[in-house]
């Protein structure tokens, strides 16, 4: 019962009781005139002992399933771009070896690379190519924001395992990665810290026309 209903209610019994009162009052003098009984009093109303609780009080449980699951998904993203970051970096560190004839000495003259494959790779490894700091580090952002739905609340989630990554590329690599894929990996904090910017400005902006239109209806 709401707090208005109960103050009502509380109001109606005290203005009953005056009455009867009242009522018991006149009742007791008709008697002694002689003119009544007791058997013409009316019934006499007796208060509910009903306790009145509170249906606005809620118990709040916590749902341990959908915690654990959303648990779950957060590992799930961060092990996926860990995984794309680590091919993307190795395939760019091969490619990288290929154009600059590094594979043969690095395979110890094992596998000999020709020379239109080594110009494909110089080709890819260029500003604007596939392998190249710009577009790698695009698809690493992109799969990052494809993973969150563009979630600006797991920004740092994704930066987090996107350095787990480039580590793990490290290690599979066996020491440390071509300059370029350092070039790529300072490209893709550059793009981390654009997109956080930008949540922030747009949060901002979408508080401030909140505001605005607070203010415009109170007026």
């Amino acid at each position: 019962m709401s707090v208005n209903g109960v103050t009502g209610a509380t109001s109606t019994y005290d203005a009953y009781q005056t009455s009867q009162s009242t009522a018991s009052k006149a009742e007791e003098n008709v008697t002694n005139n002689g003119t009544s009984t007791a058997e013409d009093k009316g019934v006499v109303y007796e208060p509910s002992n009903e306790k009145v609780t509170d249906s606005t009080k809620k118990t709040y449980t916590q749902n341990t399933d959908l915690v654990n699951k959303m648990k779950a998904d957060a590992e799930n993203r961060q092990k996926q771009l860990q995984s794309i970051v680590e091919k993307l970096l190795g395939q760019q560190g091969q490619t990288y070896n290929i154009a600059n004839d590094l594979w043969s000495i690095l395979s110890g003259g094992k596998l000999e690379v020709d020379e239109a494959t080594r110009l494909q790779a110089q080709k890819d490894i260029a500003e604007d190519g596939y392998w190249g700091v710009k577009q790698t580090s695009d698809r690493i952002l992109d799969f990052a924001k494809a993973l969150t739905g563009g979630d600006p609340d797991k920004i740092e989630e994704m930066r987090a395992a996107f350095e787990k990554g480039y580590k793990q590329a490290e290690k599979t690599w066996g020491g440390k990665l071509p300059e370029i894929s350092k070039q790529t990996y300072d490209a893709v904090l550059e793009k981390f810290d654009k997109w956080a910017e930008e949540a922030a400005q747009a949060k901002t902006s979408t508080e401030a026309a909140a505001e605005a239109s607070t203010t415009t209806n109170t007026n």
